[in-house]
């Protein structure tokens, strides 16, 4: 795995404890579709299924981690997020939600995790 790959695996470690403190379950990390794309983390909230995108950056000047979301991204998002309901029985009540968590490593100290609910 190349330092780029280690520091998104990292940082969606950092961000499954930050929902799991927040009280999501989290289901699964990392399911692919085929080349469609993967979802970071699959998680639920009440009777809502979450899907998660997880963005980490380093502190310093780079783009923060909350504005790397494109609408290219999101609508794949979406499409996976319709073909992970349909191969695991259906939309629940609480229906599908999109969450962005972004990850900022500083370089001394703890992670800042910024989670923002239903961003698509």
């Amino acid at each position: 795995m190349n330092a780029r790959g280690a520091l998104g695996r990292y940082g969606e470690e950092v961000a499954v404890r930050a929902l799991q403190a927040a009280g999501l379950k989290v289901l699964g990390r990392n399911w692919r579709h085929g080349r469609r794309g993967e979802i970071d983390i699959v998680a639920t909230e009440g009777d809502a299924l979450v899907v998660c995108e997880v963005k980490t950056r380093r502190a310093g000047p780079f783009q923060h981690p909350m504005a790397a979301l494109s609408p290219a991204k999101l609508d794949r998002l979406r499409s996976l997020a319709e073909r992970w309901t349909a191969e695991h029985g259906g939309a629940p009540p609480g229906g599908v939600r999109i969450d962005l968590v972004g990850v900022i490593l500083p370089d001394r100290g703890a992670p800042a995790v910024e989670h923002v609910r239903g961003v698509a």
